[in-house]
């Protein structure tokens, strides 16, 4: 009987995982059906936002009570800072959902990985530095990195990550980031002027796709174990 494998996501986050404990993160965890609160309104998204134009969101109702598939997985920074007294460092794998058409390079359901960091006089420099080095450790060295201005109602302020692998002139975008907004800090119990923090995320599937060298993202969840046994 042949052996089983690791599938590629699951490879990539534990990839992505190892890495950030070097940094002195720790995995935090969170539901996947979530409330508007911890999906919206405490990240700084009211119900009249237009940034909730943003995500495609699969609306689910239980007793007249919005509920959803969560969209991201900041619910668990919602939840994770609601619940612990700063200072952290954590990191949130899992699968999220949008209700938009599949392609090539989108999907319905797909996986991602958030990080916080909340603590005395953290400052955008803390950010930069974590971003550079951990797409080093992931790509290589040689891989360019650049940051490039950016909106996110949960971060201020915001910017998303660009890389350029050796011997391409294309740059790549792989991850947002930015400052967590005095508000969400706010929403969560903890003080904005004694504490301060960054946050980022990013595409597992993309980051597969890339590493991997995988045409399509939905050969990623067929069940296809040819693509399994040529990584």
């Amino acid at each position: 009987m042949q052996p089983g494998t690791i599938h590629p996501l699951n490879r990539v986050i534990f990839d992505i995982v190892s890495i950030f404990e070097k940094y002195g993160f720790s995995v935090a965890d969170g539901p996947e059906i979530e409330t508007e609160r911890y999906n919206f309104d405490a990240l700084n998204v009211p119900s009249d936002h237009p940034a909730r134009d943003m995500w495609d969101t699969f609306w689910l109702k239980e007793n007249n009570i919005g509920q959803l598939l969560r969209t991201h997985t900041s619910n668990v920074q919602i939840r994770y800072m609601e619940n612990h007294t700063p200072p952290f460092r954590i990191l949130a794998p899992g699968k999220v959902f949008r209700y938009e058409a599949t392609d090539a390079t989108h999907e319905a359901q797909f996986h991602q990985v958030e990080g916080l960091v909340v603590g005395k006089d953290i400052t955008f420099a803390h950010l930069s530095w974590t971003l550079d080095t951990f797409v080093k450790d992931f790509f290589g060295e040689e891989v360019e990195v650049k940051l490039r201005p950016s909106f996110f109602p949960f971060v201020e302020p915001g910017v998303e990550v660009d890389i350029k692998m050796p011997g391409s002139e294309k740059w790549l975008e792989v991850l947002g980031a930015g400052m967590v907004h005095p508000k969400v800090l706010e929403a969560c119990g903890i003080d904005s002027r004694e504490w301060s923090g960054f946050a980022f995320g990013m595409g597992v599937d993309r980051l597969a796709m890339l590493k991997f060298g995988i045409p399509d993202v939905r050969l990623l969840y067929q069940g296809d174990l040819r693509l399994i046994d040529q990584l």
